[in-house]
This record gives structure tokens, sequence and C-alpha cells, in this order.
């Protein structure tokens, strides 16, 4: 059974009302033993659960320490392009919205590549607007061995490709791709999802399994919370990632928690999540896989990202920019969103020290393998 079956096959209207109908009592119990169990993390993400989030903090807090050291992974990422076939009415980079449109040749990836290793990082997050013929395949394949060269560990978030062009890519170095699903209501979905390839759910969705059969090392999951109810949503991710877990364990996975954020043309959310409900979700999927990575962008504001990082973060960026040439040549106009903490990479890194933490560069080298001692 894929799980595209998984979720058609799931009675959504019953769990979602065993959600909102959870009891004091489910949560005690999944606060005792969590692990694995996803009963456990539908009474973690029910509003039942809000009086007991400092408890969820503080385990959620003694967990990641125990599970990640007092690290945090740092990452940065680099857009190639904004160019992009579909009509998404929360993102910048959707094809009707009126802004000058880029990719970068190899002379500005040069550029920005010389920028961003300055700054210190090892760990690159590729990203682009969804256009399958102008940033298809083939302008991967030229651009990801010049970045591969200069970063230990690359990950990508551009469009869903087919089993055989994962592959490839990995023969070219890629290490991660990040794949955000935005939600998983097909109906919702259906509305902000009005043209181009992204309408087809079952295919995005099913991309996850295509990613780990080609063998790629780590796999992000995400939802962008404010298209649909944040409580049901994270549940639904929580399904996949335990599904994926299971029957495809040879990668790893990651979840990233994005919130809505001003853009061009931009909507407002459907049901917006509150710096609470942020911490309710951090803390429940930490509660619930001790294991996973998450990680959390500049989209959230300076003061509440210094708040979470303890809660069970393991990955952030820092001074990042959202737009294809934005670390050589600023231009807001191409951003596809809004960034929120825009302190720079040494204000962050200072911020990290100051609670403790210690931020990460690089862990993970290709030589490190079946060395001799």
């Amino acid at each position: 059974m894929s799980f595209v079956d998984y979720l058609q096959a799931l009675p959504t209207e019953r769990l979602k009302l065993a959600q909102y109908s959870a009891r004091s009592a489910d949560v005690e119990r999944a606060l005792l033993s969590c692990e694995g169990s996803l009963s456990g993390l539908m009474a973690l993400l029910s509003p039942a659960a809000e009086p007991y989030l400092e408890s969820m903090a503080q385990r959620a807090a003694q967990l990641t320490r125990q599970r990640f050291g007092a690290t945090i992974g740092m990452y940065l990422p680099l857009y190639l392009s904004n160019l992009c076939a579909n009509e998404c009415d929360y993102c910048g980079f959707s094809m009707g919205n009126k802004l000058k449109r880029k990719r970068l040749n190899h002379e500005e990836l040069r550029q920005e590549i010389a920028i961003i290793k300055r700054r210190g990082f090892d760990s690159l997050l590729l990203v682009s607007g969804e256009h399958e013929t102008k940033v298809g395949i083939d302008y991967f394949v030229s651009m990801l061995p010049e970045v591969k060269r200069h970063f230990s560990f690359v990950a990508m978030e551009v469009q869903p490709l087919s089993e055989d062009g994962y592959r490839c890519l990995v023969s070219h170095g890629l290490d991660a791709v990040m794949l955000y699903q935005e939600t998983y209501n097909p109906q919702v979905y259906r509305q902000h999802h009005t043209r181009g390839n992204k309408q087809d759910f079952a295919y995005r969705l099913a991309s996850a399994e295509r990613i780990a059969r080609a063998g790629v090392d780590k796999i992000g999951l995400g939802v962008l919370f404010g298209l649909d109810d944040w409580r049901f949503d994270a549940l639904l991710m929580g399904h996949h990632l335990h599904y994926l877990e299971h029957q495809h364990w040879r990668s790893r996975y990651s979840i990233s928690l994005p919130r809505l954020r001003p853009c061009t043309g931009g909507v407002q959310p459907k049901v917006a999540l509150s710096d609470k409900g942020l911490v309710q979700i951090i803390c429940a999927f930490r509660l619930f896989n001790p294991q996973l990575e998450i990680s959390l962008s500049t989209r959230e504001p300076a003061a509440l990202r210094d708040h979470l990082y303890r809660l069970g973060i393991t990955h952030i960026s820092a001074g990042s920019s959202t737009e294809p040439g934005g670390y050589a040549h600023p231009q807001t106009q191409l951003d596809q969103f809004e960034i929120a903490d825009n302190r720079s990479v040494e204000q962050v890194v200072d911020a990290l020290k100051a609670q403790g933490l210690t931020p990460v560069w690089k862990d993970w080298e290709a030589g490190w393998i079946n060395q001799s001692p």
C-alpha cells in the first residue's frame, strides 16, 4: 500500500473528531509514553494538551539534548531560480505574479557560493521555483557538481521528480530532498493550486517514496501552516512520517514547520498558527520521535527563534536570502516570501552560544566513511 492509498483509506473525519475530543487522561498517558504512538501524537496536538505545554516543553528539551547534545546544525538556502509554471496563491514565485524572473548561470552561482562559504556554511539547501523545462533535471545536473565541490552536504527543495531523476542527482552528489505537501487536505490543496503540475496532489504525495527508493539519504517533510486546520495537518504529517520510517527505513527524516508569511499576491491564513501552537507542534513531534530532525527557518522572528532552539530544534538557517542571486545582489522584489529574522549570521551564532548551544557547520564528509583507524 502506498501512502496515497493509506491516506485515502484513513477515516479522516472520525480521526479529526477524536483529536478534538481528546481528554486530559489521553494527554497524560501520551506524556508518559508517546514514542512511535500515533494516538499519543494525536493527543499531544489536541486542544486538550494546551494546559500541559510546560510539561511537554521540559520533556522535549530533555529528549533533544539526550539525542543531539547541545548542538544546532547550520544551513543556508541558495535560490537557483524564481521561474515557476504553477499558480499557488500563497507563494511570491507564483506564475501570475508580476515580478522579474531569474535563473542563475554558472558565474552567478559561483558568486553566491563564494559569499556563503565566507560565512562559514558547509550545508546548503538549493531552492527553485517549479519549472520543468527551464529549471528541470538537465539544469540541476549542470549545477549540482559545481555546488558539491564546495559543500559537504547538499539538499534540494525543487519540484517533484521521477525516481530516475532523483537517482541521477544522487549520483552527482545530492544528499537530501525537502518536499513539502503544503496541506494533506486534498480539497483545500485544490483551492490553492489552480494551475500547473503542482495541481496533482497524489503525485506530490507519492514523491517521498520515489525519493527513498532512489537512495536519498535524508527526506524532509512539511506542511504550510495556515492553509488548513494546523492541528490536523500536523497529525497527518505524523502519519506520513510514521509510514515512511517503517516502509523506507534506510533514509533519515526531518520536518520543517513553516507558517504563512507575507508575499506578493499572498493569501491570509485560514486557521492561523499562534506562537503557542508552534511550540505545541515542536514538542509533540519531539516526544513522538526523539531522533527526528526539526528545522526552523528565518520565516520566524528573532526573539521567537531564540526561545525555540532548546525545545526540539536541530537545524536552523541564518542570514538567509529567498531570491536568486540574493547574496551577491539583493533585490527584494524577487523574494519568495518575507524573512522575519534579519539578523546576521554572527548575531544568530552569538544568540546560540549565549544559551550554551554549539553551532555545527559540518557534520558530514564522504571521506570519513570506511576509513581505517
